[in-house]
């Protein structure tokens, strides 16, 4: 970069100035300054909100310590498909009733893709990349060896990520179901979700996106591209706390053509019938199991609601902002010193994290740490340095770079 770019480029407090969102941040729990100066990691887990730490103590004392075991008649047993409607409603571009929250990520994934194969007689293979999360692959390889199905792995180059052309050759008469991730969690690279989408269901195939790394920071509208199951998680950019229930997405016009595996008295047509043989529920409830986790959804209901508050066209625009600087200074500060940029140049092809890669970063992660700059480390050597809008200034995305740069330069 050169003098005149760096010169003609705003300055942190230029941005955080003229940011729309900046009163945002104070939404947000933010310790001293001698446990954080720089958190960088939102992609992972997200800060908890100030309303949850005054919601949560409330819920104890009314809604569980007043009511009891009343709490379920008067609101609990619909709160898996309520909490569900209302992440449909701001974040997925999800009409009611396809959405319901409980269970972890890899178990949502499993009783949706489990579910897929079986709903697709005479198909036996399963497209995935074998760049995407370990979860993702690993429940595939179970659910194949379970069901004597077949693999077909996607070869992507995990710089660019998923594209269309990419299943060409793979997508046939005999795929079941396309699993793949709409924000990659290495590079941070964006799917064409809407025109994969469109291409597996040219062949016949069933569509389940991971939305992990994408809800919450990325629009969605899964309604409008005919998408047939997602998953995602709430600990990230929803911020609903370490092992926050995930939510499934089950699109209206699949849910009474499939038969979730894992058979459970609060998915049952009458759960409180305790009748001698399972019939599942109507609609998205016959994908619940399990007693919901209500005490875990409370958190993530307080940042849902401060999305609304701001829209998610906003939250894009300031995560492309965000991303754009941070690319920049990667590019000024990081890449003479032998950082490579993974993370592709074009924001319309990523999500909210952007990644560098260098040999002696898992190192320099670690010692970022012991001085409050929070980065994460993926092997074999990348960096990902993830921007949660609502709760990210520029000024911090400065500080963390420029503190990547000085802690690498006492390695080399």
């Amino acid at each position: 970069m050169t003098t005149a770019q760096q010169t003609q480029r705003p300055t942190s407090a230029e941005l955080d100035a003229a940011d729309p969102l900046a009163l945002q941040r104070e939404a947000f729990y933010t310790p001293d300054a001698g446990q954080l100066t720089s958190y960088l990691d939102g992609n992972s887990l997200g800060r908890p909100l100030k309303a949850t730490s005054a919601n949560l103590p409330k819920f104890v004392e009314e809604a569980w310590g007043s009511r009891l075991i009343r709490g379920w008649d008067e609101m609990w047993m619909d709160e898996p498909t309520r909490v569900g409607d209302r992440i449909g409603e701001v974040t997925l571009g999800a009409a009611p009733g396809q959405v319901t929250v409980g269970d972890s990520t890899s178990v949502m994934l499993y009783k949706l893709i489990r579910a897929a194969v079986d709903a697709r007689p005479g198909r036996d293979e399963i497209i995935i990349d074998r760049d995407n999360f370990p979860t993702d692959r690993f429940i595939i390889e179970g659910i194949a060896a379970e069901r004597g199905a077949t693999i077909k792995w996607i070869a992507a180059n995990p710089a660019s990520g998923v594209r269309g052309t990419d299943l060409d050759g793979l997508l046939g008469e005999r795929t079941a179901v396309v699993v793949l991730s709409h924000v990659a969690y290495r590079s941070g690279f964006l799917a064409d979700a809407k025109a994969i989408t469109a291409k597996v269901h040219q062949a016949g195939a069933l569509m389940l996106w991971d939305l992990c790394h994408s809800v919450g920071s990325v629009p969605l509208e899964l309604d409008e591209w005919n998408v047939d199951l997602a998953v995602g998680c709430t600990y990230k950019y929803l911020n609903g706390g370490p092992g926050s229930p995930a939510f499934a997405y089950v699109n209206k016009a699949r849910q009474e053509e499939l038969q979730q595996p894992i058979w459970g008295w609060m998915g049952a047509d009458n759960p409180f019938g305790m009748t001698a043989a399972y019939a599942p529920a109507q609609g998205i409830r016959r994908f619940i199991t399990g007693t919901p986790p209500v005490l875990a959804m409370q958190p993530l209901k307080d940042m849902v609601e401060l999305i609304a508050s701001v829209g998610m066209e906003a939250v894009r625009t300031k995560s492309i902002k965000l991303t754009d600087y941070a690319i920049s200074l990667a590019e000024e500060l990081l890449v003479p010193h032998g950082v490579e940029i993974v993370t592709p140049r074009n924001p319309a092809e990523r999500g909210s994290h952007i990644t560098v890669d260098h040999p002696h970063f898992a190192d320099v992660t670690a010692r970022l740490w012991e001085r409050g700059v929070i980065p994460d480390f993926r092997p074999p050597h990348g960096l990902r340095i993830g921007l949660s809008p609502l709760s990210t200034s520029f000024a911090e995305v400065e500080l963390g770079i420029t503190a990547i740069r000085d802690v690498l330069l006492e390695l080399q």
